[in-house]
């Protein structure tokens, strides 16, 4: 869930007000130059197996909504260009901060020999697909059809990015093949004293900007690489070459004084939005009369906002999109008291004002979204910041709270929004602080495992995991909004992906839309040939948690800086009782290490006094503070680190059978 702006506060320096006349992209297929045809290597990457030859995006505001209309074609070298190429997904849902809808796809391959085989519309399906990042999002799919090596496949469709403007618009320029040109058309609304701008981020030189005669604006850029995904890299935009199109009056802004300006005027703009009424401040006082300390106080307050104000942006709400458009929009704290409903930044401003009302220094905190893009203050620019957060003065310290995301324990903010320097509005002096990052012990997940194993190799058993800090919230919010059906076949995909001949049963999801306990999962789950069975011997894995999972970083090289979002931990305990005649063949234990604060891995192996059962234990950590993102040249040190948890998880031991065993 994306929370919404508190505002939309004007800049007088940097004005977002952009509108687009466009036309859709024709109905009929441009011409193929037999050139394109005959072409057998890349003229950008000579060993791509496949490069785009355009990639032509006209961008369209006429209708309220932003339209991109995409027209990609793209020549197939080699069978792997084949195999990559061949399906296509589009991504909708909510993305870029908006309602992301794909329409009028059109697609058809052209074959070597010029023959033509179009996409029927029954062949487009929706699916559900995992990026490196692990990160899940929906889309729109479909094969191309009787492609081959040597064929060109062309493909257009209509994204639509529901009630977006085009205040300031990001035009992405690379794929995951390389591009011969990439070109945005789009024509500007005129408005006095400011001027279009744009701004390459990322990018080995500037977007090409041409005045077209029809007054269009064109932005090219030719010969662009291809990106490659990489397991846990940086946001996308903090990698891809992409260019940001906005007005200004001047683009030459002096960051510190642009910030202190900025900071001044919108503590006085927003001054308002936190006003104390009278039963604000009755509340206040009703709520924190018998409270023993300040950060008490706030606790009280935060969990007050948190539980007793419906929010209507959650998912779980029970609120349809027609229920909310026929809700009237509250004005104020008072409103929201009133209704004990609102948004999700009604929420969080009604916080901030009982805060006020309890004698607390409370204001909107502009924090920027590090899953989105690394800020640099040297970015002098509104746009970057997203005022979603509350920060608190409590005993000299400025603390940070956001009772209107559901899950968010108190003392806790979104991931993207941890560990970044965060402007305080303030009427004389506005100052940056950076807000905390959650420590590893607070984002935890805790494993359980009861089984036993036969004398076949198949495991049987009891499994209970359970999820904290932000892992409990994209578990939440993954499964908040899902049928009870839909968890259980979430669930099944999840584990099925690692051990493929699972078979689950009695699943129990808890906690789902719980605000404090726990999401977990318990099942029972038969895993036949987990063991390997050879001669008398049986071969077990004992980290059975993870068991079947590939190593993180499998390439020597890498391209991209290494990121990880927030630190973590995991406590897995699995019991395994022996099959009937077997022990352990002087079985060892998989061997323990650190890396200074940063990692520590123990794991912990025994069997019981009788002999039956093995016990398996293992802690592991991983982050801290500084300690999140690491350079391409650390990424030796980084990949040695999870190679050699990989090999301890992977540690198998041997069972001998030492008579014969009984059925």
């Amino acid at each position: 869930m994306k929370l919404a702006r508190f505002i939309w506060l004007p800049c007088a320096l940097s004005v977002c007000l952009f509108s687009t006349v466009l036309t859709a992209i024709a109905d009929d297929w441009r011409p193929i130059d037999p050139g394109e045809l005959a072409l057998k290597k890349g003229l950008v990457e000579k060993d791509a197996d496949a490069e785009a030859l355009f990639w032509e995006v006209k961008v369209d505001d006429t209708e309220g909504d932003l339209v991109f209309n995409h027209y990609v074609r793209i020549k197939v070298f080699t069978d792997r260009g084949r195999e990559s190429q061949s399906k296509i997904d589009l991504p909708f849902g909510r993305l870029f901060g908006s309602e992301i809808r794909i329409k009028d796809i059109a697609a058809r391959t052209v074959k070597p020999d010029g023959s033509i085989v179009e996409l029927k519309k029954d062949d487009v399906f929706e699916r559900t697909i995992v990026k490196t990042s692990g990160v899940k999002v929906k889309a729109r799919s479909f094969a191309m059809p009787a492609v081959e090596a040597g064929s060109i496949i062309e493909y257009r469709w209509r994204e639509v990015r529901v009630n977006q403007s085009a205040n300031y618009i990001r035009l992405q320029m690379q794929r995951e093949i390389p591009v011969q040109q990439v070109k945005y058309l789009l024509k500007p609304f005129p408005f006095p004293g400011l001027t279009f701008r744009s701004l390459t981020f990322h990018g080995r030189s500037n977007a090409v900007v041409k005045k077209e005669k029809d007054g269009f604006f064109s932005l090219t850029m030719s010969d662009m690489p291809a990106v490659y995904e990489e397991s846990r890299m940086p946001p996308e935009d903090e990698v891809k070459t992409w260019v940001l199109v906005y007005y200004s009056a001047d683009d030459k802004l002096e960051p510190t004084k642009y910030w202190n300006d900025y900071g001044k005027r919108f503590y006085e703009e927003t001054k308002p939005l936190l006003k104390v009424s009278d039963d604000v401040r009755q509340m206040a006082t009703s709520l924190t009369a018998d409270a023993k300390s300040d950060d008490e106080k706030v606790e009280r307050l935060f969990e007050f906002c948190r539980t007793k104000i419906k929010n209507i942006s959650d998912d779980a709400s029970g609120l349809t999109a027609e229920d909310r458009k026929k809700l009237k929009e509250n004005k104020s704290p008072s409103d929201t008291l009133k209704k004990l409903m609102g948004t999700s930044g009604d929420v969080d401003l009604l916080f901030a004002a009982l805060a006020s009302a309890a004698g607390f220094n409370a204001r909107i905190a502009l924090a920027p979204d590090r899953g989105d893009i690394f800020f640099d203050k040297g970015m002098a620019d509104s746009y970057f910041l997203d005022p979603s957060n509350i920060a608190v003065n409590v005993g000299g310290t400025w603390k940070f709270f956001n009772p209107g995301l559901t899950y968010l324990p108190a003392g806790m903010l979104r991931w993207q929004e941890e560990a970044q320097p965060t402007l305080i509005s303030d009427p004389k002096q506005p100052l940056w602080v950076e807000t905390p990052l959650t420590t590893h012990d607070k984002t935890r997940v805790k494993r359980i495992a009861k089984l036993k194993l036969g004398t076949d190799g198949a495991l049987e058993g009891d499994v209970r995991l359970e999820y904290t800090g932000h892992f409990a919230v994209e578990r939440k919010e993954e499964n908040d909004e899902e049928s009870d059906t839909r968890r259980e076949e979430l669930l099944k995909e999840e584990m099925k992906a690692r051990l493929s001949t699972a078979e689950i049963s009695n699943i129990k999801i808890e906690n789902v839309t719980d605000l404090v306990k726990p999401f977990a999962y318990q099942f029972h789950i038969r895993v036949p040939g987990y063991a390997q069975k050879t001669g008398r011997r049986l071969f077990i894995q004992p980290a059975f948690f993870q068991y079947g999972s590939p190593a993180l970083f499998t390439t020597s090289g890498r391209k991209y800086p290494i990121y990880f979002h927030y630190p973590w931990s995991e406590d897995d305990s699995v019991e395994i009782e022996l099959p009937p005649g077997f022990a352990l063949d002087n079985a060892d234990a998989p061997a323990p290490f650190a890396s200074g604060d940063i990692s520590g891995y123990k794991p912990r192996l025994s069997v019981t006094a009788d002999g039956r059962t093995l016990v398996y234990n293992r802690s592991f950590f991983f982050g801290r503070p500084g300690a999140l993102s690491f350079s391409v040249e650390s990424y030796p040190q980084v990949k040695a680190l999870f190679d050699a948890l990989h090999q301890q998880d992977s540690h198998s031991i041997a069972l001998k059978q030492a008579t014969e065993a009984k059925p």
